[in-house]
């Protein structure tokens, strides 16, 4: 059986690969990280504000990443990468917040009253 693209390179998801855009999701990743550590090194922001500010820049990472690097948006020849993550997303979504309410429950049931 013979494929019209016998050249793996000529296949529309290798095309799409960036080398300037892998550079510019690195450097967005690294540059986050390093705030992050400034901003906890630091000890600018109070514990909430701190929490805030760390998961509104983790969130913006993510996005850029996932258009940069796994080049996901609304265009045909990704369009079915794109439902994949809809799809999985609510199942991210609901493993992290579960976590997190288990473990808030957690040290409201064992930790002492009053510390």
């Amino acid at each position: 059986m013979s494929h019209a693209n016998s050249n793996p390179i000529d296949h529309p998801e290798v095309q799409l690969a960036s080398p300037g855009a892998y550079l510019v999701a690195y450097a967005a990743a690294l540059g986050a990280m390093f705030l992050e550590l400034w901003l906890v090194v630091a000890h600018v922001l109070s514990p909430i504000s701190l929490t805030t500010a760390i998961t509104v820049i983790a969130l913006l990472v993510i996005t850029v990443q996932m258009y940069l690097l796994f080049k996901l948006d609304l265009s045909k020849t990704q369009i079915w990468f794109t439902v994949s993550f809809i799809m999985t997303a609510p199942l991210i979504f609901m493993s992290i917040g579960l976590t997190i309410w288990m473990f808030i429950t957690l040290m409201q049931r064992t930790m002492l009253p009053g510390m």
